[in-house]
């Protein structure tokens, strides 16, 4: 298992995390004073490289906030997925390897007290906010961008503790309805934002800027220790 020494040497750098008898590869990047880690966990057909995550992580990273980008599923997994589409919505997959990413967060001295955040994308949205749900106060914002929250269920809804934010273009037609839904279930902190014109993947001009402002605003007002509630 990795351990950090120190955070100075964590900018850009590859680590493996533990997922049972797997091993996911991620990419963590650590500013130096950071004020929490935000987990990403990527949608239907992505993976660490995604460059609409990177955006928004970079964006992330300059207000202070480390960011941890992984893989969810292994190289093999992926093949398969290519093929058969079978993990991408394999919740309780995904979910698993969301608090195995958390697990091993916590095993690294410099990061084990940084306050949680997870960003979902699509299918890892759902993922997120039932691990969420499940960690309880460990997690301390979540963010969904252009996510499936609704195929976490009701039930991991209400469960959920940290400020919520679910994001959505405004062109993606049947997204914002399912969004809206497991917005009524939240019962926790959380707000739905509407990205004017913006479809699915937030391609439009300007759109993923937004997307990136609205996570960093997030994150920034809530990544805090669970003792010091903003």
């Amino acid at each position: 298992m990795n351990t950090i020494s120190n955070a100075s040497s964590l900018a850009g750098r590859e680590v493996r995390i533990p997922a049972g008898d797997a091993w996911l590869y991620g990419d963590l990047t650590v500013p130096s004073g950071f004020a929490g880690l935000v987990l990403f966990a990527h949608g239907s057909g992505s993976g660490r490289h995604s460059a609409r995550n990177r955006q928004v992580a970079a964006r992330l990273q300059q207000v202070g906030i480390a960011t941890l980008l992984f893989d969810l599923l292994t190289a093999d997994e992926e093949q398969v997925d290519l093929r058969t589409r079978e993990h991408r919505f394999d919740i309780p997959l995904l979910t698993r390897r969301m608090q195995d990413a958390t697990a091993w967060v916590g095993d690294q001295p410099e990061l084990r007290h940084a306050p949680i955040g997870y960003f979902g994308a699509s299918t890892g949205s759902a993922a997120a906010l039932i691990a969420a749900a499940r960690l309880g106060g460990r997690v301390a914002a979540v963010v969904s961008r252009g996510g499936r929250p609704d195929l976490a269920g009701p039930a991991a809804l209400a469960a959920v503790m940290a400020p919520t934010l679910l994001i959505v273009g405004g062109a993606d037609h049947g997204v914002i309805e399912l969004n809206q839904v497991a917005f009524g279930q939240l019962r926790c902190i959380k707000r739905l934002d509407i990205v004017r014109g913006a479809t699915h993947l937030f391609e439009e001009r300007g759109a993923l800027e937004e997307v990136s402002a609205l996570a960093a605003d997030w994150f920034a007002n809530y990544l805090v220790p669970a003792e010091h509630p903003a």
